[in-house]
């Protein structure tokens, strides 16, 4: 089976690939890429997701990209709007052209004598399997599986007369005008569905298990349309991407060490708009803040929608799925045309992907992850993974600087293999996610471990990542690098000249 060789492979053309492909271009120019993306688009989530009122939950200062300025009115924007800047960024930077559809990577080998990785990939509608070589891979697939979501087995769903979707696998046939829908859930997809879908439904009710901690903010971010006005572009957007980093980075601090004045502050902001009586009942958590990603809703639009009665809230547990709708363990059924089940992601690490290292296969739940973004005993090979308390891309843009950083340190010392190796014995191991988070918890047996200190400590701060990653040594004594070139007699592969 012949093969195109690349100095990169980037898997994913979502938020994190096409970043990652501009860092590549910016920081190695010389080096050649491909990125292999699954699907027929690009933008990942921003091009999967179609449900209705599909928006980030992160403001646009720090979910966008730190070299590519956020200039929209809205900081809260909707999926359309993040999807385009992708576009943009994608067709700015010549990316588009290196970007491969319907590939899906299924299998890399690693082999320490060409200092390469192989990878097997899957294209086109009969899965033909292609192979494409590699000197450092480089993932930047997200962390939950394309395939579907999660949804629990309900009792007496097959009963039930209606139509029952999950957010995941939202059509555009799917008519909710005047009628009435139930959102099983209470996380970020939950309270974006409800006050979209209550606009034209004739009511809507979110049915949840437990209440989740939801902070209103207002859409628009005053200050930074001020400094834009005032300000070129690029200054105005850095410092309020500055501004909103630094809040959100006190406001958890605050959270972690003062957990009930915090939680205080929350739930007063709420009462304000729906009384103490329906706060207690359906908006006060049993967890601290920040123990779960806390739920953001633009311009109290969720609040609005419940006290206009277009929605409401039941806290209740379900007994049963019916013909015409639920039935609660408390006795009361609700009636439904539509039941949308908000409830949740399956996570999986790397799209599922089977590594191998010279012939032997790795377990990657076995494996340490090193910065946030590579793993122990796993030679030049990186993921990119956000933050679960912050903008995704404000950890993504750091991993993907330090990757080439990584890059340019080898040719630099003439090395072809980087290994993240763990050697110290008085490391301990840790979840790799410190978060109580149904998604997380269902697959914490599939991911990696953390140390308990640094460089195998995942510390969820953006501030202590950004000096380690973009200032901190790259040969910290837990990097290995080998593999001399002159040292091999085995020649490389042949490197083709551009991605076609």
């Amino acid at each position: 089976m012949t093969s195109e060789h690349f100095d990169m492979l980037i898997v994913g053309a979502g938020i994190s690939g096409i970043g990652a492909a501009y860092h590549l271009g910016a920081n190695c120019p010389s080096k050649t890429y491909a990125i292999l993306e699954g699907r027929e688009a690009i933008g990942g989530t921003w091009d999967l997701f179609r449900y209705p009122g599909i928006r980030s939950d992160s403001d646009m200062y720090t979910l966008g990209y730190s070299f590519k300025p956020w200039t929209q009115a809205k900081a809260i924007a909707d999926g359309p709007a993040i999807l385009n800047y992708l576009h943009e960024t994608a067709r700015e930077n010549d990316i588009e052209r290196h970007i491969r559809f319907r590939h899906m990577v299924k299998r890399a080998s690693w082999s320490s004598e060409t200092a390469s990785w192989t990878v097997d990939v899957e294209t086109g509608a009969d899965k033909t399997v292609v192979q494409y070589t590699c000197n450092f891979l480089f993932m930047c697939s997200g962390y939950y599986s394309y395939k579907g979501g999660y949804t629990p087995e309900f009792p007496g769903a097959d009963k039930f007369q209606g139509r029952i979707v999950h957010p995941q696998k939202w059509t555009s046939d799917i008519d909710y005008k005047g009628k009435r829908v139930i959102v099983i859930g209470s996380g970020a997809t939950a309270v974006t569905l409800v006050p979209e879908m209550a606009k034209e439904a004739a009511h809507v009710t979110m049915l949840q298990r437990s209440p989740t901690y939801v902070v209103s903010r207002p859409a628009e971010d005053a200050l930074a349309n001020k400094l834009r006005a005032w300000l070129p572009a690029k200054l105005a957007y850095g410092l309020t991407r500055w501004k909103n980093v630094l809040f959100g980075m006190y406001f958890f601090r605050i959270a972690r060490n003062k957990p009930q004045k915090v939680k205080e502050y929350i739930l007063n902001m709420v009462k304000e708009h729906l009384g103490e009586e329906y706060v207690a009942k359906h908006f006060t958590p049993t967890y601290n803040p920040w123990d779960q990603r806390l739920c953001l809703v633009p311009d109290s639009d969720l609040f609005d929608a419940i006290k206009t009665d277009r929605a409401d809230v039941v806290t209740d547990h379900i007994e049963t799925f019916t013909a015409d709708g639920i039935k609660l363990k408390s006795g009361t059924e609700l009636k439904a045309d539509l039941i949308v089940t908000a409830t949740g992601l399956n996570m999986e690490l790397l799209s599922g992907l089977e590594v191998i290292v010279d012939g032997k296969p790795v377990a990657m739940n076995t494996t340490f992850n090193y910065k946030g973004m590579m793993y122990s005993g796993v030679p030049n090979l990186a993921s990119s993974f956000g933050y679960t308390n912050a903008s995704w891309t404000l950890k993504c843009d750091l991993t993907c600087a330090y990757v080439c950083r990584l890059i340019n340190h080898m040719d630099k010392t003439g090395t072809r293999q980087a290994t993240p190796v763990l050697n110290d014995p008085n490391i301990e191991s840790e979840p790799w996610l410190d978060f109580s988070s149904g998604y997380v918890q269902r697959a914490l047996d599939k991911l990696p471990r953390q140390g308990t200190k640094a460089p195998w400590k995942v510390y969820q701060n953006y501030a202590l990542d950004l000096v380690a990653l973009k200032f901190g040594k790259v040969e910290d004594g837990v990097m290995m690098f080998t593999n001399k070139a002159s040292d091999q007699k085995a020649a490389t592969p042949v490197k083709e000249k551009a991605a076609a």
